[in-house]
């Protein structure tokens, strides 16, 4: 069975749970992938794909090659990885907006079962019109070729085998709202499977290809009705009156306002055309997500297991308690499996034998980063194990390898290696190979797949053989590498609060001569419980291109440390973290190469929050930029939507915590404000809402502070890529440049507002 399914994780306060700028996925029990695209990066897609639309089409037989494979290797256990020198790096260009822009991204990576192909989503980038398509791409390994799939305008996304590998499931906006397509290998135009009025959220497809379900909104009375759906729809955009009514909390979430529909789960039978409602009534099946599957369906095709809320409705705001759900095929009472923990439950995947069903688990109500577990539970008894109580990290993506084991992903140190826990006796072992991995693939026989990327090199993808042996089997990002110098990181761990040793990356500037001096901008994660890794970001290159050192590092809080110093962040935001960051910050400035008069610091969301307090707190810095960040926090409490969250990291409202609230707040330190700071902020964000942003502007300018303010209308926590993050690195470099001394970028901000990006493209 497959199933599709994307994340995505950047550093805003959220369910943090996978790898910042990756898309995350999970495996059925036949192998086959459990694709879940409703996420910020399929969302931010659909908004910048706005062109006419243009007909798809398979380039020729699947025979013919359009690239030949280049099949790189390297050897068990090491890191492809370039051994450039200095001198190498400085004939090159300097990286640039312009350069971040050609680097196309690979997502999706799906592994056939024979482990003679794999498919992957292969996206790219237009700035100038703030657009981006996504097309899906064919690796032949047997005979060393790469083909691509389709051609289209739009977005084609989440691809998955079907189980004889003869052909491709995928999604597509090529018709505006995204339903589900196939594509058969032979050759071809995409066979349209679906025409959702909402479009299509996630689908997943039984082994036996006889049923698609997937998950759509629509009006809970009558979500099979699409005539009615249209009409409902059609009937309310002409009505002049425009309003929002709620009775209960959780009245928006992430940049929408809750409305009359609700996600719904459907049967659709593909021999018949019969469609069944699988979740009726007014609530959300799946629950929502930031990109971990909601659905599956089990191998004999006769049920399906899905996550939904368990707690009482009018607590949806403040608990975590998700669980699972198990209906038959054909509809009725849904049984609920995971009731006695009164955390979190979801991601189910059955095993390939049918016998087993697998999920993640954490144990509090209410902590949205308690350490994730995974846990198998025999079918036919109802007894579980915890697979994984004893591992010290986090568990993200999994997927069955078999009936035996299953592979998993976990933060660890800033990377992201893959682990492979016997299903019996409950062993983990690391997969020899695998260093470090955005998403991946298991075939079943041994062989993974992964997409990877470094600091210095884009992602590309590759394939991991059981005796780690990898190939590199996609250069998409080529091109990019040798034209510019793409910079690599140096690591410290520097002593921080309690002694505790803080990682740091650091990425020094083109150009670099020792015996020199350069500024430097440290850069602090939201989440707050998420890491950085070593893998290749925007910030990390772009700020380095123009004469920057750049640091970034994990004070607590983060994840892959383990659960003990993620959790001392909880209650103290104000206290270990503010004193890894300044460690780091002294670590730096007596680096021979860091001119220790010109530091500055940026962070987003709970970064931006740190940002926020170190104005009033510290005159280390030099310039300051906080973008979407926490400001005064009892508005912040009554603002946001996901309670749950600030009632466990501050320790309740702050009525009961009146004094902790002030104490963090960065709002209670304004009258020492001193530093410059660039603000940005998104109109439509409801996790830090931006009057947040707007507060702490006032509180700068009236204190006759340097300050600018930069409101994205049309973007909530998570910018456009396409469209808005290019001005959010244009106005970084701008202001880091008049107060740090670094390259002045080639166009100013108000130019880029009124005239486009036309002087970043290279």
């Amino acid at each position: 069975m497959k199933k599709i399914f994307f994340i995505i994780i950047l550093f805003g306060f959220s369910s943090c749970n996978c790898p910042e700028n990756k898309v995350q996925k999970n495996k059925s029990n036949s192998g086959k992938k459990l694709k879940h695209p409703k996420s910020r990066l399929a969302t931010i897609e659909k908004e910048i794909n706005s062109t006419a639309i243009k007909t798809a089409h398979f380039r020729g037989p699947v025979l013919k090659p359009d690239v030949k494979i280049e099949n790189k290797k390297f050897p068990p256990g090491k890191v492809f990885a370039s051994q450039e020198t200095e001198a190498t790096r400085a004939k090159k260009k300097p990286f640039t907006i312009g350069a971040l822009y050609k680097i196309k991204n690979i997502s999706s990576p799906d592994f056939c079962s024979d482990e003679t192909k794999v498919v992957a989503q292969v996206t790219e980038y237009d700035i100038g019109k703030g657009k981006s398509s996504s097309n899906l791409f064919l690796f032949d390994l047997k005979d060393n070729r790469e083909i691509q799939l389709t051609k289209n305008s739009k977005s084609n996304y989440s691809p998955v085998f079907s189980k004889n590998c003869e052909s491709v499931y995928f999604l597509s906006t090529r018709n505006d709202s995204p339903q589900v397509f196939k594509i058969s290998l032979k050759g071809g135009e995409p066979e349209k499977l679906t025409s959702v009025p909402d479009g299509v959220s996630e689908f997943t497809v039984s082994d036996d290809e006889k049923y698609l379900v997937y998950s759509t909104s629509c009006y809970p009375d009558s979500c099979l009705n699409f005539e009615k759906h249209k009409t409902l729809d059609a009937e309310k955009t002409a009505n002049p009156l425009k309003a929002y009514i709620s009775d209960e909390l959780l009245y928006r979430h992430w940049t929408s306002w809750r409305g009359e529909k609700r996600n719904h789960i459907i049967s659709h039978n593909l021999e018949n055309g019969k469609l069944i409602d699988l979740t009726p009534g007014k609530f959300d099946s799946p629950a929502f997500s930031l990109g971990e599957h909601g659905f599956v369906i089990s191998p004999d095709s006769k049920e399906i297991a899905y996550t939904a809320f368990g707690g009482k409705p009018e607590t949806s705001s403040w608990s975590t308690n998700k669980d699972i759900f198990i209906v038959s095929m054909s509809g009725g009472t849904a049984i609920n499996i995971s009731k006695k923990n009164s955390g979190y439950d979801g991601t189910p995947t059955y095993s390939p034998d049918g016998k087993y069903l697998a999920y993640r688990t954490q144990k509090t109500d209410g902590y949205e980063s308690d350490k994730f577990n995974l846990i198998v539970m025999e079918r036919t008894t109802g007894k579980s194990w915890n697979l994984t109580d004893k591992f010290e990290n986090w568990i993200y993506e999994y997927q069955w390898e078999n009936g035996h084991s299953i592979v998993f992903q976990s933060p660890v140190k800033g990377r992201y290696p893959l682990y492979r826990v016997d299903t019996g006796t409950f062993k983990i072992q690391n997969i020899p190979g695998v260093i470090s991995s955005r998403e991946f693939s298991v075939s079943g026989k041994g062989s993974i797949a992964i997409s990877y990327s470094k600091v210095e090199k884009p992602v590309e993808l590759y394939t991991i053989s059981s005796a780690g042996e990898g190939k590199q089997i996609s250069s998409f990002n080529k091109k990019v590498e040798s034209d510019y110098d793409i910079r690599p990181a140096e690591e410290m761990w520097i002593p921080g609060a309690n002694g505790i040793k803080v990682h740091t990356f650091i990425v020094k500037p083109h150009g670099f001569k020792p015996g020199r001096k350069y500024p430097v901008i440290i850069n602090v994660h939201g989440g707050p419980q998420m890491q950085w890794s070593d893998s290749f970001r925007g910030d990390w290159q772009v700020y380095p291109g123009s004469g920057y050192v750049v640091a970034f590092p994990n004070p607590h809080g983060s994840t892959g440390y383990g659960q003990k110093y993620t959790a001392g962040i909880s209650g103290d935001w104000n206290g270990k973290v503010f004193k890894d960051v300044m460690a780091v910050t002294k670590a730096l400035s007596e680096l021979p190469y860091v001119d220790n008069q010109k530091m500055g610091a940026m962070g987003w969301s709970y970064g931006g929050y740190m940002m926020n307090y170190l104005l009033g707190n510290t005159d280390k810095f030099k310039a300051i930029a906080s973008m979407m960040g926490v400001y005064d926090l009892n508005s912040f409490y009554s603002g946001t939507e996901e309670l749950w969250f600030p009632e466990w990291d501050l320790n309740g409202p702050p009525w009961k915590n009146t004094e902790s609230y002030k104490k963090q707040s960065p709002s209670s330190y304004a009258a020492n404000f001193k530093t410059p700071t660039l603000v940005i902020t998104g109109e439509k964000d409801y996790r830090v809402p931006y009057t947040q942003s707007l507060q702490l502007f006032t509180a700068l300018r009236r204190q006759n502070i340097p300050a600018r303010l930069i409101v994205f209308p049309n973007d909530g926590h998570w910018p456009s890529y396409a469209k808005s993050l290019p001005l959010y690195y244009l106005a970084h470099l701008e202001w880091f440049s008049k107060y740090l001394g670094g390259d002045k970028p080639p166009v100013t901000s108000e130019k880029a507002v009124l005239s486009g990006y036309k002087m970043l493209l290279e």
